[in-house]
């Protein structure tokens, strides 16, 4: 993979190991679906929670800078196609597909690190307007925080 943007580029060389490390753990311990639930079944389920919360965290309100609302949305964009990538990992078999999925994991998660990074410095306000900076970082990252 080969990422154009200067800043991307530095952030992806940082993050490669600490993003392999992180992201492959997880998706070697077992499923929390029941054991008497097929693996379709708990494909299916985990894919509508990731679609689910990846829409509600989605809906944030406009904070008046159209970067940080670009950033805001996108970060639970990428953490729904993280979600689902990891159950293809979990469930999926085509060789393939599961090479896509962990290439998903891994390019996603240093694209969020980069949004991440940007939110921390981005006012407000595009316009200097009163905007509280805190506050809106606050409520952005209150959106894109998920814990599993």
């Amino acid at each position: 993979m080969f990422i154009v943007n200067p800043v991307l580029r530095a952030a992806s060389r940082k993050l490669r190991h600490a993003s392999l490390l992180a992201i492959a753990a997880p998706c070697l311990l077992s499923s929390a679906a029941s054991a008497d639930s097929s693996p379709q079944a708990a494909f299916i389920t985990e894919n509508e929670a990731a679609m689910t919360r990846m829409m509600a965290d989605m809906d944030v309100k406009p904070s008046g800078n159209i970067d940080r609302d670009f950033a805001a949305m996108m970060i639970p964009h990428h953490q729904g196609a993280i979600d689902m990538a990891q159950a293809e990992l979990r469930y999926g078999h085509d060789e393939r597909l599961r090479r896509l999925a962990q290439e998903i994991v891994v390019s996603q998660a240093q694209e969020i690190a980069v949004m991440r990074l940007a939110l921390e410095t981005l006012p407000a306000r595009r316009d200097g307007g009163s905007g509280d900076a805190q506050a809106a970082q606050g409520d952005a990252e209150s959106h894109s925080h998920h814990h599993h």
